[in-house]
């Protein structure tokens, strides 16, 4: 079982059959009266943000998550189909279970899916990803100015600001929770 007491950001729990991740809580105590756990919660399906406040001491039972690494295989329309290195089975997720991660995806490179009860519901991605430059503007001789950056389109499709000196057939590596540039990877 689950306390309110055992709560922590990141804590994955399951309320009324629904996995949620806890973005936020606070404990409050009022006078004599019983203490509440307030609580900011993201469904892990739906994206859905929501506030709800339970009571001090009041359990849960442990949610029924796994964590199984994956190879993703490709896209089609909006379905992305990942296989299962343990027993090769393959299966899709849809945009929703995708969420922003798309264009950080690359064919063959091996993710881990987060299932519940048995079933996948989301992806577990990385803070960074490492991808090749494809297309890069040349760098203009002479802009030594800081913060200067230039478009720069990687394997996957993604366009990212990166500074001058980065050239196609480099490696980098991209945050993916911004989307923004972070160092070369070279």
């Amino acid at each position: 079982m689950i306390s309110t007491s055992d709560f922590r950001i990141g804590m994955k729990i399951a309320i009324e059959g629904e996995p949620y991740y806890i973005i936020d809580f606070l404990r409050s105590q009022t006078g004599r009266g019983r203490a509440n756990v307030w609580t900011k919660l993201k469904n892990i399906k739906t994206g859905a943000v929501i506030e709800r406040t339970f009571g001090s001491g009041e359990n849960f039972n442990i949610p029924d998550f796994a964590h199984k690494k994956t190879q993703y295989l490709y896209t089609s329309d909006d379905e992305w189909y990942f296989m299962d290195v343990e027993n090769f089975e393959q299966f899709f997720l849809n945009k929703e279970q995708i969420g922003d991660y798309s264009p950080y995806l690359k064919e063959n490179a091996e993710y881990v899916i987060l299932y519940f009860e048995g079933m996948p519901i989301s992806i577990d991605m990385p803070s960074s990803v490492i991808l090749r430059i494809v297309e890069c503007e040349p760098a203009v001789r002479g802009d030594t100015v800081s913060n200067i950056t230039k478009a720069a389109k990687v394997e996957t499709g993604l366009e990212v600001k990166v500074p001058p000196f980065i050239k196609e057939g480099d490696l980098i590596k991209i945050d993916t929770r911004t989307g923004k540039y972070l160092e070369r990877a070279n």
